[in-house]
C-alpha cells in the first residue's frame, strides 16, 4: 500500500491492533449502554410521533386521548420481552441472538428466517435512526430541509469511520451524547410533569390544550372495526419503540467479565430508561396537546413548551440528533457480528468473518453503510416513509427467539425450567400477536416490501450455503491417489526486447525447460525488426510470431494456448506476463493493463496458470549479461547422474 494512502488510513481508522488486544476491546456496562442501547433509547424521539401520525389523520386532535393508553400497552410488552431476553442472556453466554437460539432449537430454517429478519432490521435501523436524527436538526433549522439527504449520507459515513476504529473507541465516542440525552430527557419530563401537577406553566406558552373526545365525534369518526383497526395500526407503529431490545443479548461477547451478569444489568437499565422516557413523552404530548407535523417533531414542540426557545431547547435538539445518529451504531455493532456468525456457518461470504486492522468486522460495517446510504437516498431521508418498513422483522425475531427458548427449557430441564418456559412462552405468544398485527396493518403502507425482501434474503443465504457445500466437495482430496507429473510449457508474451521481458524470461526458464516467447504481429515492419534483434540476442528461447489481422492481442494468444492443450490433453501451460510497475500511482493510468486482461482471459481455462513478473521502475536489477550465460546453460548437457 502506498505510504500516503497508509497514512490517511491510519489517521481515519487508527493503527492496526494485534489479535491479543481483542480482550482489551471489551466494554464496561456504562459504555455498553451507550453502544448497544442507543437504538432502543433513541426510539422515544419518533415512537410517539408515529402513534399520533396514524391517529391524527383519522380523529384529529382527539388522537392525544389515546396516545398514553397505547404507549402503556407497549411499555408492558417491553417489560415482558426484556425479562424474556434476560433469561436468554444466561442460557447463551456466547451471545443468544435470534439466529443462534432459533437455529439450535427450532432448526436451520427457523434460524435463517430470524437471520434474514435481523439483517433487514439492522439496515432499516440505520436508515430510520439517521433520517430521524436529521429531522431533529431540520426541526430547529427549517432552512436545512433541502439538504436532508446529504446530511443523512454524511452522518452514515461518519458512523462507518468511527466504527472502523474499533468497538472500544466507538463506545468512548458515543458515551457522552447518550448520557447528555438521558440527562436532558429527565429534565424535560420531570419539569413538564411537575409543572402540570403544581399548575405553574410558563407564562410565555399558551395553556395546555384540553380536548374533549366527545367534541370530536362526528359522522366521519371511525367506529367498530374501523376504530379497532386504527388502534391496532397506531399500536403497530408505536412498537418501533422496542427496536434494539435484542441488541444486548446479541452482544454478550462484547462485555467485560463477568459478561453475562454485566449484560443482564445493562438490559435492565435500558428497559427502565426506555419505558420511562416513552411513557413520559406520550404523557406530556397529551398534556400539551402536541401533534407532530412534517416540519417539527413531538420532542421539539415539547422542548419549546417546557424549556422555551433557549439553550436547554437547543441542547435537547442537538442531543436528540446526536443520539439518533449514534443509535444506528447498534446496527453497526450487531450487523457485522451476525454476518460473521453466518459466514462461519457458510451462509454468507467468508469475507464477513474476517476482522480488520482494528479488530472490527470491517467488511460488514462497510456493506451496511453503503446499503443504508442507498436506502436514505431512495426514500429522501423521510422517516415517515421508512418507518412502515420498520419493526416487522423485529417482532418476527422476538417470536422465533422466545419460541426457541421454550424448546431450550423443555430439553435442558434446568432448575426452574417450568416458570422460565412459561415466561418465554408468554413472550412468544405476545410478540407473535404483535408481528401479525404489524403485517396486517402495515402491509399496504409499505410493509409488503419487507415481506418480499425477507424471503429473498433467505433464498440468497441458502444459495450461498449450497455453493460452499458444493465447493468443499469439489476441492476435497483424499490424499490417497498419486499426483501425476504433467508436461509443462511456459509461454511468455513479449512486445519487444526490454528489461521487463528479460526478467520474465529469466523466471520462465527456472520453472520449465520448454519456454516459448510469443509475439503478436500487428505491423509486419515491427516484426522483421524484432526477429532480427531476437536472433542477435541468441538466448536459446524460440520466438513464435502470431499474426493478428484484426489487431487483437488476446485472441491469438488464447488460440495458441488452447492448441497446446488440445494436442496434449495433460499439458500444463503457464503464461508468464512481463509487467512494468511505474514509480508513481498516477502513472498507472498511462499504461495498458495487458497483464490484467490476460489473467482474465484464462481465468476459466483448466490447466492454464497465469503469473506476472513485475519489473519495478527505479529499482536496480542484475539483468545485464544474464541472457548469454542463460543461453549457454540451456545448450549445456545436463550433469551425469551419480550412483
Amino acid at each position: 500500500m502506498p505510504t500516503t494512502i497508509k497514512r490517511v488510513k491510519n489517521l481515519l481508522v487508527g493503527r492496526p491492533l494485534p489479535s491479543e488486544r481483542l480482550e482489551h476491546e471489551r466494554l464496561s456496562k456504562k459504555t455498553a449502554l451507550a453502544v448497544l442501547s442507543s437504538d432502543a433509547i433513541s426510539s422515544v424521539a419518533y415512537a410517539t410521533d408515529q402513534i399520533l401520525f396514524v391517529l391524527g389523520g383519522a380523529v384529529g386532535m382527539a388522537a392525544i386521548n389515546y396516545v398514553v393508553p397505547i404507549s402503556g400497552i407497549i411499555v408492558g410488552l417491553l417489560v415482558l420481552v426484556a425479562l424474556s431476553y434476560r433469561q436468554t442472556i444466561f442460557a447463551y453466554p456466547n451471545g443468544g441472538g435470534s439466529y443462534t437460539v432459533a437455529r439450535d432449537n427450532l432448526g436451520v430454517g427457523a434460524g435463517l428466517v430470524a437471520a434474514a429478519a435481523l439483517l433487514t432490521d439492522y439496515i432499516l435501523t440505520v436508515a430510520v435512526s439517521i433520517s430521524s436524527g436529521v429531522a431533529a436538526i431540520t426541526s430547529a433549522y427549517p432552512e436545512l430541509l433541502g439538504h436532508t439527504v446529504l446530511l443523512c449520507v454524511a452522518s452514515i459515513a461518519l458512523l462507518m469511520v468511527v466504527n472502523l476504529r474499533g468497538v472500544r473507541e466507538s463506545g468512548a465516542a458515543f458515551s457522552l451524547p447518550t448520557y447528555v440525552f438521558i440527562a436532558i430527557m429527565i429534565a424535560l419530563i420531570v419539569t413538564g410533569v411537575s409543572r402540570e401537577w403544581t399548575g405553574h406553566e410558563m407564562a410565555t406558552i399558551s395553556a395546555p390544550l384540553k380536548v374533549d373526545p366527545s367534541s370530536s365525534r362526528h359522522d366521519s369518526f371511525p367506529v367498530g372495526f374501523a376504530l379497532a383497526f386504527l388502534m391496532l395500526r397506531a399500536f403497530a407503529e408505536g412498537c418501533v419503540a422496542m427496536t434494539g431490545t435484542e441488541a444486548i443479548s446479541n452482544g454478550i461477547s462484547a462485555f467485560k467479565q463477568p459478561a453475562q451478569r454485566n449484560a443482564a444489568t445493562t438490559l435492565g437499565w435500558m428497559a427502565a430508561i426506555l419505558a420511562a422516557f416513552f411513557i413520559g413523552t406520550s404523557y406530556l404530548a397529551r398534556h400539551y396537546g402536541v401533534m407532530p407535523t412534517t416540519n417539527e417533531t413531538v420532542l421539539s414542540q415539547l422542548g419549546r413548551h417546557v424549556f422555551g426557545t433557549n439553550a436547554a431547547y437547543y441542547l435537547l435538539q442537538y442531543s436528540t440528533f446526536a443520539l439518533l445518529v449514534l443509535a444506528a451504531n447498534t446496527a453497526f455493532a450487531d450487523f457485522p457480528r451476525l454476518s460473521g456468525i453466518l459466514a462461519n456457518d457458510r451462509f454468507m461470504p467468508r469475507q464477513f468473518s474476517a476482522r480488520g486492522d482494528r479488530l472490527a468486522f470491517s467488511n460488514g460495517i462497510i456493506v451496511l453503510a453503503l446499503i443504508a446510504m442507498v436506502l436514505v437516498t431512495v426514500f429522501k431521508g423521510n422517516t415517515n416513509a421508512l418507518v412502515p418498513l420498520y419493526a416487522i422483522g423485529v417482532f418476527v425475531c422476538f417470536t422465533l427467539s422466545q419460541s426457541g427458548m421454550v424448546v431450550h427449557w423443555i430439553r435442558s430441564r434446568a432448575a426452574g425450567w417450568r416458570w422460565r418456559m412459561a415466561l418465554n412462552g408468554l413472550g412468544a405468544l405476545a410478540t407473535a400477536a404483535v408481528a401479525l398485527v404489524q403485517v396486517m396493518t402495515k402491509f399496504t403502507a409499505g410493509g409488503w416490501i419487507v415481506c418480499v425482501i425477507i424471503p429473498l434474503i433467505i433464498a440468497m443465504l441458502v444459495k450461498i450455503h449450497r455453493h460452499y457445500v458444493q465447493f468443499a466437495e469439489d476441492i476435497r482430496f483424499s490424499g490417497q491417489s498419486s499426483i501425476l507429473p504433467l508436461h509443462h510449457t511456459v509461454v511468455v508474451p513479449v512486445n519487444g526486447i526490454t528489461k521487463a521481458t528479460a526478467a520474465a524470461l529469466v523466471y520462465a526458464t527456472t520453472i520449465s525447460d520448454e519456454v516459448v516467447a510469443l509475439y503478436v504481429e500487428v505491423d509486419k515492419r515491427d516484426t522483421a525488426a524484432l526477429e532480427g534483434a531476437w536472433d542477435e540476442w541468441d538466448i536459446g528461447v524460440p520466438l513464435v510470431v502470431l499474426p493478428s489481422p484484426y489487431r487483437s492481442v488476446l485472441r491469438p494468444l488464447a488460440e495458441y494456448v488452447e492448441n497446446l492443450r488440445m494436442i496434449s490433453p495433460g499439458e500444463l501451460v503457464t503464461v508468464v506476463v512481463p509487467e512494468v510497475v511505474p514509480r508513481r500511482w498516477w502513472e498507472h493510468f498511462l499504461h495498458n493493463k495487458t497483464a490484467l486482461y490476460i489473467r482474465t482471459a484464462f481465468l476459466f481455462k483448466a490447466n492454464v496458470v497465469v503469473t506476472s513478473v513485475p519489473y519495478l521502475l527505479g529499482h536496480s536489477y542484475r539483468l545485464r549479461d544474464q541472457a548469454r550465460p542463460l543461453a549457454e546453460a540451456r545448450r549445456r548437457p545436463p550433469p551425469a547422474k551419480t550412483a
